[in-house]
């Protein structure tokens, strides 16, 4: 049965959740955390994590009371994510919640990182202050999915977005795309690129639309790095994306001259070797890129790397535009081997879809890994 408890948890746990909404694009490469903290139907602080080396959302929440002349103990307070137990560029966040005494602390998710892992909810419980979790556990797991993923499998979230018609076309035989779907679908587009922390392309991308990989016609407080597969490291040294901003080239190939001058123009070159010659270790890529702490990673690129890293399990999400528009004979959106069964298709679950003016949004995930995470972020609720 649904108490007003419960009722009054949902609330305050979404009203947390849009807080964190608010620093998106912020954060990283921490997660996006909201916290707000009430008594009696009334709130006495609330807050969001700050960017790094800044508070995180309990203190900010903390603070906000204070600064109204509030005292917190005896109050529930709501964070989105567990509090974490660690010194790390600031101190623990559960030290501050305990010396503020709150009677009770409602947490949406689990925190996987090795140094939290449950550490903090168990000093919240052993101090006697009661503890709720689970509350809102999707609609905050969304928010942070490649934090999540990044400490639990060692893995950025990666979705790759795709422009299409309706029968599946994302260019014109001669290669013309631009555009098939209208300019409301393209800002959105870039509403998802503001949020990575990475947008990467491949080298025919470059080649073909020498595209410049940043966040346009949206407000945003930080540009995502860029990246580009190149297995044979071809990239044309006058490319529009070597704007004074970081760009990361992932090869096969050893270039030492050439190395050495796109450094002079802030790039970063990573060669890693596939099985195959001439081509980047996909799997490999994406674990570099969490060890370097990127959380998510949105893909822009041509059918062949599309394909490539869909066969590499590579891709956890499928952000699509569809316009109502058929092109007949022309290129597909991912080039993949062929089938012969219907049993070696690659499924995924659609999660959501909103029409972007006259075109479609459809977003569809990779189920088993989307369970993976929230197995990892579940915490027992022992009251």
């Amino acid at each position: 049965m649904t108490t007003a408890t419960d009722y009054d948890d949902l609330l305050w746990m979404r009203r947390a959740l849009d807080l964190a909404r608010t620093v998106m694009y912020t954060t990283a490469p921490n997660p996006r955390v909201g916290c707000v903290i009430v008594r009696d139907g009334r709130v006495l602080g609330e807050g969001a994590t700050q960017p790094p080396g800044g508070p995180h959302a309990e203190v900010c929440a903390l603070r906000d009371a204070q600064a109204r002349g509030e005292t917190v103990a005896g109050a529930t307070l709501y964070v989105t994510l567990e509090p974490c137990s660690h010194h790390g560029r600031t101190p623990p966040c559960v030290d501050a919640v305990l010396a503020a005494a709150p009677a009770r602390v409602v947490v949406a998710i689990g925190d996987p990182n090795p140094l939290v892992n449950g550490q903090g909810l168990a000093r919240l419980r052993a101090a006697g202050i009661a503890v709720t979790t689970g509350v809102c556990q999707e609609e905050a797991l969304a928010l942070n999915a490649g934090f999540i993923s990044r400490m639990s499998r060692g893995l950025p979230w990666v979705w790759m977005k795709m422009a299409a018609s309706l029968d599946g076309r994302s260019a014109l035989h001669n290669g013309m795309s631009q555009w098939i779907t209208g300019p409301q679908a393209r800002e959105d587009g870039h509403r998802w690129r503001a949020r990575s922390c990475v947008v990467l392309t491949g080298m025919g991308t470059v080649l073909k639309d020498d595209p410049q990989l940043n966040v346009r016609g949206v407000e945003t407080p930080r540009q995502p790095r860029k990246a580009v597969v190149d297995g044979g490291f071809a990239i044309p040294e006058t490319a529009r994306l070597f704007d004074g901003a970081e760009v990361i080239v992932f090869t096969a190939r050893e270039d030492a001259a050439k190395a050495r001058r796109l450094e002079q123009r802030n790039a970063r070159i990573v060669c890693l070797p596939g099985e195959t010659a001439g081509k980047v270790d996909l799997p490999a890529m994406m674990r570099w890129l969490a060890r370097e702490q990127f959380n998510e990673v949105h893909v822009e690129a041509g059918a062949g790397l599309s394909g490539a890293l869909v066969s590499a399990g590579c891709v956890d999400e499928l952000l699509l535009y569809l316009a109502p528009v058929l092109l007949g004979d022309a290129a597909g959106m991912v080039r993949l081997p062929l089938l012969e069964h219907l049993d070696g298709a690659r499924r995924y679950a659609f999660i959501d879809t909103a029409a972007i003016g006259p075109d479609l949004r459809l977003r569809a995930r990779v189920e088993a890994s989307w369970q993976q995470l929230l197995q990892r972020v579940a915490l027992p609720d022992l009251g």
